[in-house]
């Protein structure tokens, strides 16, 4: 007995269909977006969010600046030892 070859016969791709399906339905309405929509509410609260972290980061900001020409800014080199050792272990 003689087998020639053993690839189906006809074999049929059952994501072919899903395929076609999925095409057909791209062409009808074009491409899907996501949309996020945030309401007035949070836009104000985000706004007034921002504006007091800016005032709190430029008024350390100045502090620093103040330590470090004046000499007085101290490095904790222990508490950076800590943040480092997890990372190097």
């Amino acid at each position: 007995m003689k087998i020639n070859g053993i690839q189906r016969v006809g074999g049929a791709n059952p994501y072919s269909r899903q395929d076609a399906k999925l095409a057909d339905l791209k062409g009808k309405r074009g491409r899907a977006k996501d949309e996020v929509q945030i309401s007035m509410y949070a836009q104000e609260l985000l706004e007034a969010q921002s504006k007091a972290n800016n005032e709190l980061r430029t008024q350390k900001i100045q502090e620093l600046k103040q330590s470090v020409a004046s000499g007085t800014y101290y490095v904790d080199a222990g508490k950076i030892a800590e943040k480092l050792y997890p990372y190097l272990k």
